[in-house]
């Protein structure tokens, strides 16, 4: 069976769900709530905008060479606090508040255990063999998203509501057969 693999660096952009970083910042900072940082931010992830991962990942089916593997990069790598900063001025900017406002909400919290220094990803092979390279840098990728959320706050909203949070348990916990006592490949079924 002819296979393809790709591996990719942190993804951004419209329609992320926000319990990630650069989505949670956006809402955030929207709505003027603490925007926490692990540590002291200095965590480094390579960034990589979701269409160009999209459109590596359409370079790789057509023209990838089966038993082969192809990492996807950003060429962005950033601190974590430098991301959450260049937020903080990009939306201060567009929301017409003062420079250095949402600065103050910058919250540094306990590092979680285990967690990376740094995500890197090299991405020489791809460029070189199939002459893919991301179409966005940090700067034009992290612009289309932020006016995303900007144009859809109500959906970020949404999202956030908890509403999706109710759905999740009505589909999944009420609606489903859920299985228990596992033994010997039996499993007793309950509601």
């Amino acid at each position: 069976m002819p296979v393809v693999i790709s591996n990719c660096s942190n993804n951004y952009g419209p329609n992320h769900f926000p319990e990630k970083l650069i989505p949670l910042i956006i809402h955030n900072i929207i709505h003027k709530k603490p925007l926490p940082v692990y540590g002291k931010g200095e965590n480094v992830r390579d960034w990589l905008y979701v269409e160009d991962h999209a459109s590596a990942i359409d370079v790789i089916l057509h023209k990838g060479k089966p038993g082969e593997t192809y990492n996807i990069g950003g060429h962005n790598e950033w601190k974590n606090i430098d991301i959450v900063k260049y937020l903080c001025d990009a939306l201060d900017e567009k929301l017409g508040r003062q420079a250095g406002e949402s600065r103050q909400l910058i919250t540094y919290v306990t590092d979680r255990a285990g967690h990376d220094l740094r995500y890197a990803i090299d991405a020489e092979k791809i460029k070189k063999e199939l002459g893919w390279v991301p179409q966005e840098t940090f700067e034009t990728g992290i612009a289309k998203t932020i006016n995303w959320y900007l144009n859809n706050q109500e959906w970020l909203d949404h999202v956030t509501s908890g509403s999706y949070q109710k759905y999740y348990e009505m589909m999944y916990k009420n609606g489903l057969t859920h299985f228990k006592n596992i033994d010997n490949g039996n499993a007793e079924k309950t509601s």
